[in-house]
C-alpha cells in the first residue's frame, strides 16, 4: 500500500468545497416559521387564486386577503423561461436573491417556494396568519431586478 502526502492545497480545495456545499444546503433548510404565515391545510376550505407568471411579471401584482384565510395559488408559468414564485417578506427575498446569484440552479423545497418550468402549472396552499404586506418573487437571477415581484396585503 502506497500512502501519499496532502498538500496544504488539497486541504484548502477540499475546505472550500465544503463550505459552499453547507451554505447551499443550509440555504433551503426547513423553517419552522415563516414570515407570512405558515402552510395551509389541504383538508380546510379554501379560496383560489390564479396567479400567471411571465416575462417579467406577475398578474395579478397586488392580492388581498384576510388575515387567518387560506389560499390556494395556482401558478401558470405562460413564459417561455423557467419562473419562481417564492412569498416571504421582501427583506427575505433580497436575501436569498443574493444566495441565488451563487446557485442560481438551485431547487426550492420550501412550501412558500416553487419554481415552474415554461408551460407548466404548480400550486401552492398557504394560510396567512399575520397581517402585514408579503412579497412574492422570482429569484431566478435578474428576474427580480426585472420587475418580477407581487404584493400580498393581509388585513
Amino acid at each position: 500500500m502506497r500512502l501519499t502526502k496532502t498538500g496544504p492545497l488539497t486541504i484548502l480545495t477540499i475546505q472550500l468545497f465544503l463550505a459552499g456545499w453547507s451554505t447551499m444546503a443550509s440555504a433551503h433548510e426547513h423553517h419552522s416559521t415563516y414570515s407570512a404565515g405558515e402552510p395551509g391545510d389541504p383538508k380546510k376550505p379554501s379560496r383560489t387564486i390564479e396567479i400567471a407568471m411571465s416575462e417579467m411579471e406577475f398578474d395579478p401584482y397586488r392580492i388581498e386577503v384576510k388575515r387567518g384565510e387560506q389560499i390556494r395559488f395556482v401558478l401558470r408559468n405562460v413564459g417561455t423561461e423557467d419562473h419562481e414564485f417564492l412569498l416571504a417578506t421582501t427583506g427575505e427575498n433580497l436575501k436569498h436573491a443574493e444566495l441565488m446569484k451563487k446557485f442560481p440552479h438551485m431547487e426550492h423545497d420550501d412550501p412558500n417556494g416553487v419554481r415552474v418550468g415554461p408551460k407548466k402549472s404548480a400550486e401552492i396552499l398557504w394560510k396567512f396568519t399575520k397581517a402585514g404586506t408579503f412579497e412574492y418573487s422570482c429569484l431566478i437571477p435578474d428576474h427580480r431586478e426585472y420587475g418580477m415581484t407581487g404584493r400580498v396585503v393581509v388585513k
